[in-house]
């Protein structure tokens, strides 16, 4: 029943960030840029060696922290929210400034950071209604 649950979430939350940036595109007339699927889409080399440089660091960091909490602290494991939250904020803020610094549409940038900022607030929202505990 959980799984049911987090892809119908995952869904909601595909739609409405599609949407905003529908809203935001047609808004701000920001045109559209072709983007590859499942593809990391760097600006350029500086964004490349940061955005790999933060991903092994995250993952580096992420799975020592689990290893932890898994061990010493095992009722403290949902903490392991807080820096994936993090990393993902920290993410989606170096892509943005790549894009507002280096492409020739730094608009794109307000996309960037909306969706970021949708995707914070459906975890958010998640966590604290608890909507993937099991009845």
């Amino acid at each position: 029943m959980s799984w049911i649950k987090l892809c119908l979430i995952l869904i909601i939350v595909f739609v409405l960030i599609s949407i905003v940036k529908l809203f935001l595109r047609n808004l701000l007339q920001i045109e559209k840029v072709k983007k590859e699927f499942f593809s990391f889409n760097y600006i350029n080399k500086s964004h490349r060696k940061i955005d790999k440089g933060l991903r092994i660091f995250s993952a580096v960091t992420l799975i020592t922290l689990s290893f932890v909490l898994l061990f010493y602290y095992e009722e403290l494991i949902s903490l392991l929210l807080i820096p994936l939250i993090v990393f993902m904020v920290l993410d989606y803020i170096v892509r943005a400034f790549f894009e507002w610094k280096y492409t020739e549409h730094p608009k794109q940038s307000i996309l960037t950071i909306s969706e970021m900022f949708l995707i914070l607030i459906a975890v958010i929202v998640v966590f604290e209604f608890k909507l993937l505990v099991p009845y």
